[in-house]
């Protein structure tokens, strides 16, 4: 609670809570404030914007409902985004953990496959994965993780070389503590608040990866994203550009939020720190 009060007390915070908290209340409402499936046919092709009260944002070439496309879209866009940062997050705890606690070879050879993952840019690897294993929402989350995990887990590392130093670390393996323990009961809880700063990075990064994956075709076609809708309109920009300003729109403030969290975020948990 104090961490949540210190959060809402930043501009940043307070603002991008809100916007997260309205997306997450309309991706778990989508069924109920746009029924069945949004990729079906609805009505009139290219109907434009605020023509006809039963689609308020119009609809796209094949008589798609344009808002049903963005609200279910939004259930999408967070949970890939989510669930690949908690993938990546996962991760790079594991290995950093590891590494910096473990040290020597078993340090050397971590980091070298993290320096290995960071070589490469993560939407070149997530577009390789995708393209070679196939499109599915599973594997988008798996590609974008694989490409997010080398920074959480250098971050880590970083932490828990400074951590294992500390007095009461040296304490606990002196009343016989096992080295796991020590591990995951003394230095993880310390080292996680820097990592959960970063994780909303990662999330907002995962949203993009994802649209422009989807905006490539190699989304999963079973599923409705933003990407998608911005590529559907492309084609037909100048004549109803609507079609894809409307899900950039989206995409823009999904995004936006997500930073602001995140910049609220690192100040409430430096905040937390100084005050006792």
């Amino acid at each position: 609670m104090r961490l949540v009060r210190h959060l809402v007390r930043t501009p940043e915070g307070a603002i991008g809570l809100a916007i997260l908290a309205a997306l997450v209340l309309v991706a778990l409402f989508a069924p109920v404030l746009s029924p069945g499936d949004p990729l079906r046919i609805a009505g009139r092709a290219l109907l434009p914007p605020f023509a006809d009260p039963a689609f308020p944002l119009g609809t796209d070439r094949l008589g798609r409902d344009v808002l049903a496309g963005i609200l279910h879209g939004t259930r999408t866009s967070l949970a890939v985004g989510l669930a690949a940062a908690l993938a990546a997050i996962a991760i790079g705890l594991c290995v950093g953990l590891t590494a910096g606690f473990a040290g020597g070879l078993v340090d050397e050879g971590l980091m070298r496959v993290v320096d290995a993952f960071q070589i490469v840019p993560s939407f070149l690897l997530a577009l390789a994965f995708v393209s070679v294993i196939g499109a599915s929402v599973p594997v988008v989350v798996l590609a974008i993780a694989l490409g997010a995990w080398a920074d959480p887990a250098r971050l880590t590392r970083a932490q828990v070389l400074s951590i294992r130093e500390r007095d009461y670390v040296a304490s606990a393996r002196v009343i016989g503590m096992h080295p796991a323990e020590i591990a995951l009961r003394e230095i993880l809880p310390n080292a996680l608040p820097p990592v959960l700063a970063l994780s909303a990075i990662i999330v907002a990064a995962a949203i993009l990866t994802e649209a422009a994956l989807s905006f490539l075709g190699l989304g999963d076609p079973n599923v409705v994203t933003w990407g998608s809708m911005i590529a559907e309109g492309r084609n037909i920009l100048r004549s109803s550009p609507s079609l894809s300003i409307f899900p950039g729109i989206a995409l823009v403030v999904t995004v936006v939020g997500v930073y602001l969290f995140s910049e609220g975020l690192t100040k409430a948990l430096a905040g937390r720190r100084l005050v006792p």
